[in-house]
C-alpha cells in the first residue's frame, strides 16, 4: 500500500457506504431502472456524466462477451451485461449442461459452451475462474487475436495475495496466452457492489484497464461505460496490473471517477 498523498480524497471522506455507494439521506429505493436497450445509446450521448472525456463512441455495445467462470461474480457480470444490451456465452469447469437455470434466467442473449467454445464463439473474454486454473483451461490458439480480459485475483491463502516473485498475475496470464490482447480488469469489486452500483444515482464507481494494447483497452473501456461504471486506465500490464491485483492499492477498494483519476495523477 502506497503512502497516502496529501489531499487525496479517500472513500470515508466522502459518504460511501460499505458497497462504495453515496450514502443518501432518507430510505433507499433501489436502483434506478436501466432505460431501454432501444433508447440507452441516446441517452448515453446526451448525459456527459456517463461518457469518459476521451471517449468518442461506445465500443462494447455489439460485442459477444465470453465469460468463464458463473460463480457469483461471473453471474453478476453476465446479468449487468445481458441488462445493459449485450450477449453473453458462458463456461464452467462442469459443463453447460449445468448452467441451464442461468441461460434460462439471462434468455435469449445468453448461451452456454465448454470454456474452449465459448473463446471461439465470442469477440471478447473475461476471465473469472480462480487463478491457480487459468494456465491450461484453454488452447492457446482459442484467443489468438482476441482480447482477453483477466479478471482473476491470485491468493496464496484466504485473504492472502499470492507471492509471484514480483511478477503481475496478468503478466503470467499474458505469458500462457501470448497470442491474445490481455486486459487487467473487472477484478477489483466485490460482486455485491458490481450487481448495482453501475444503476445506483450519484458519481459512477471506476473499473480500472491495464494492458500493453491501447485498442484493446478501448475496447473494455466501452463495456464498462455500457454498465454505468467509469473507465480508468492505471497504464501497462505489468505495472498497472499490480496496481489492481491482491496487495495492490487498488484491490477492493471502491473509488469513484473523481477519487480514481487523481489517484492515478499523483
Amino acid at each position: 500500500m502506497r503512502p497516502r498523498v496529501a489531499g487525496e480524497l479517500h472513500p470515508d471522506q466522502v459518504g460511501l457506504d460499505r458497497h462504495g455507494l453515496r450514502a443518501r439521506p432518507g430510505p433507499r429505493t433501489g436502483p434506478r431502472p436501466r432505460p431501454a436497450a432501444e433508447t440507452r445509446g441516446r441517452d448515453r450521448e446526451r448525459d456527459p456524466r456517463t461518457r469518459p472525456a476521451n471517449e468518442t463512441h461506445s465500443r462494447g455495445a455489439a460485442m459477444r462477451t465470453g465469460i468463464i467462470g458463473t460463480g457469483r461474480i461471473g453471474s453478476t457480470l453476465a446479468r449487468i451485461l445481458v441488462a445493459a444490451g449485450h450477449q453473453v456465452v458462458l463456461a464452467n469447469a462442469r459443463g453447460p449442461q449445468t448452467l441451464g437455470p442461468l441461460v434460462a434466467e439471462l434468455g435469449r442473449a445468453a448461451s452456454a459452451a465448454h470454456p474452449a467454445e465459448a473463446a471461439d464463439r465470442a469477440e471478447l473474454l473475461v476471465l473469472m475462474v480462480p487463478f491457480e486454473r487459468v494456465r491450461g483451461l484453454l488452447p492457446p490458439y482459442a484467443v489468438q487475436d482476441k482480447v482477453l480480459v483477466d479478471a482473476t485475483n491470485a491468493f496464496g491463502g484466504p485473504g492472502t495475495p499470492a507471492d509471484l516473485g514480483g511478477r503481475g498475475s496478468s503478466d503470467l496470464v499474458a505469458e500462457w496466452y501470448p497470442d491474445a490482447q490481455v486486459v487487467k480488469s473487472l477484478n477489483t469489486m466485490h460482486f455485491e457492489t458490481l450487481a448495482v452500483a453501475g444503476t445506483a444515482p450519484g458519481e459512477r464507481l471506476a473499473h480500472f484497464t491495464a494492458g500493453d494494447d491501447m485498442k484493446a483497452k478501448e475496447i473494455v473501456a466501452g463495456i464498462i461505460t455500457d454498465l454505468g461504471f467509469a473507465p480508468v486506465d492505471t497504464g501497462p500490464l505489468h505495472s498497472g496490473g499490480i496496481l489492481q491485483q491482491p496487495g495492490g492499492p487498488l484491490f477492493n477498494r471502491p473509488l469513484t471517477e473523481a477519487q480514481a483519476l487523481a489517484w492515478i495523477s499523483h
